[in-house]
């Protein structure tokens, strides 16, 4: 692997790597943990406790946001920053295989092969950023929209649903994306697996 390059191949991917298993271990605990614990004793839909269904399906999105939320702002950016890192050591490691002077050199002992598994990690991190927005955002709006459930009045009126929030379908959606979320268990554990496998390799 290259270490002459501005920034270090090496810590480069050494430090992904670590963001990579983050992830993984963010998305094990969300899929595992997290969301399986909200739907502990989730009433079924009946016409008998259409009130307690819809408080159920209401706290649900209310809790929601706590997953959606640091997401967003940490989880989000910390597997875009996935594609470049990962983009970059395989472009640099590929530069320093191809070049024989740096070759001739003996620079970094470099491993022809590595850019390749760099390139897949990297591609990896691309496929869980756009599974994310593609399929996961609109399951986490259709959650989030059920904190708009209006709670039954103290007079025993009955519980108000906005047109556009469906909370019939509330443990529906929950477990869809557990089930969606199973890409994002996988693509960083192989992103991260690949990774180390290549900066062994150019040692």
């Amino acid at each position: 692997m290259s270490n002459n390059s501005i920034i270090p191949t090496t810590a480069v991917v050494g430090i992904q790597a670590a963001a990579s298993f983050i992830l993984l271990g963010n998305a094990i605990t969300q899929s595992f943990m997290g969301v399986p614990a909200l739907l502990v004793d989730f009433p079924r839909p009946s016409a008998t406790n259409t009130e307690e269904y819809n408080a159920a399906a209401r706290k649900l999105g209310r809790a929601w946001p706590v997953f959606w939320n640091m997401g967003n702002v940490f989880f989000r950016p910390l597997s875009t920053l996935g594609i470049f890192a990962y983009g970059y050591a395989a472009y640099a490691t590929m530069q320093a295989a191809s070049s024989p002077l740096l070759r001739d050199l003996g620079v970094g002992n470099v491993e022809t092969t590595s850019w390749k598994l760099y390139a897949i990690s990297a591609a990896c991190h691309l496929v869980t950023v756009v599974h994310s927005a593609v399929n996961m955002q609109p399951i986490n709006e259709k959650i989030d929209r059920l904190k708009n459930i209006k709670p039954a009045g103290m007079n025993g009126e009955a519980v108000k649903v906005e047109k556009e929030v469906q909370p019939e379908l509330a443990e529906f959606w929950a477990r869809k994306w557990i089930r969606l979320n199973t890409v994002r268990i996988v693509m960083p554990a192989v992103a991260g697996t690949l990774a180390l496998v290549g900066a062994l390799k150019g040692q």
